[in-house]
């Protein structure tokens, strides 16, 4: 086990304080376990995966669908992880150094020559392509034919609604805040992203789940004010401190509402995601 795996998952021992983290290690430490990781099971289930199989996961993040899918595979397959952004591979590199991690981009996928796979998996990637068309193409372009694609985005804020309340405590004092997350809520419009790809036997389906934080409400409040905050005009205009100072007054302002979702100290709220599976 990494030190830095240990640093971030460790259940005893001093734990590293969020200020002491980069955003990809505070992702991995608050998000993953409980939000990301459930989720990735539901998108997984929606695909076989059997001894052999060549797993592409695109917009990896951190890992943690790559790393299921490897769990589930039991070492009898192969696993590929593409990011563009390099500090989330570098702590999925360090959470699990087994896995074949690529720097790239979905539109222009990092692939060897001749290079297919038997599945393609994009969690929580696709509403922030610039080209959602030519990324989905480049990802059929990947698969063997018959291979599967299972891709999951967010509903709308109403339905994922704890995110929906702390972005109204951000916009009082940063403005009208665009949540690029939640900005591909349609399962029509996914649907027919697939159709129009060249898949067949599309379906997508509506799922919710509910997610228990066990961890400070400062830390849930911290890390979705770090990601509203870089999607608003005001938060992009700031200079570093303007936006040190306005995240450090945004997460005090958010405590309340965390509060109105926790109960003896676990933090429970619904989520809404659209999973849509096809084959090529």
């Amino acid at each position: 086990m990494s030190s830095l795996f240990s640093s971030l998952t460790a259940s005893s021992g001093p734990t590293p304080a969020p200020s002491q983290l980069s955003f990809p290690e505070i992702y991995e430490r608050v998000l993953v376990g409980p939000l990301f990781r459930p989720w990735s099971e539901a998108l997984l289930d929606r695909v076989q995966l059997a001894p052999g199989c060549r797993v592409l996961d695109v917009a990896c993040g951190t890992g943690i669908v790559a790393r299921l899918a490897n769990q589930r595979l039991e070492g009898r397959g192969r696993v590929v992880g593409v990011d563009r952004t390099p500090a989330m591979l570098a702590v999925a590199r360090a959470v699990e150094p087994t896995i074949d991690w690529r720097e790239g981009d979905a539109a222009d996928l990092p692939l060897k020559e001749g290079e297919q796979f038997d599945v393609v998996t994009c969690h929580q990637g696709l509403q922030f392509f610039p080209d959602k068309p030519v990324a989905v193409r480049s990802m059929r372009r990947a698969l063997v034919t018959g291979g599967q694609i299972a891709i999951g985005v967010w509903r709308s804020l109403e339905e994922n609604s704890v995110f929906q309340d702390l972005g109204q405590v951000a916009e009082r004092f940063v403005g009208p805040i665009s949540d690029a997350r939640h900005s591909f809520p349609d399962p029509d419009a996914l649907a027919a992203l697939l159709t129009d790809a060249g898949f067949g036997r599309v379906r997508v389906e509506r799922a919710a789940r509910q997610v228990r934080f066990a961890v400070p409400a400062a830390d849930l409040a911290r890390l979705n004010a770090t990601a509203v905050v870089a999607m608003s005009a005001a938060g992009k205009a700031m200079s570093e401190s303007e936006r040190a100072e306005a995240m450090t007054t945004i997460v005090e302002e958010s405590l309340p509402a965390v509060a109105r979702y926790t109960n003896d100290g676990v933090i429970t709220f619904q989520t809404s995601a659209n999973l849509g599976t096809g084959h090529a």
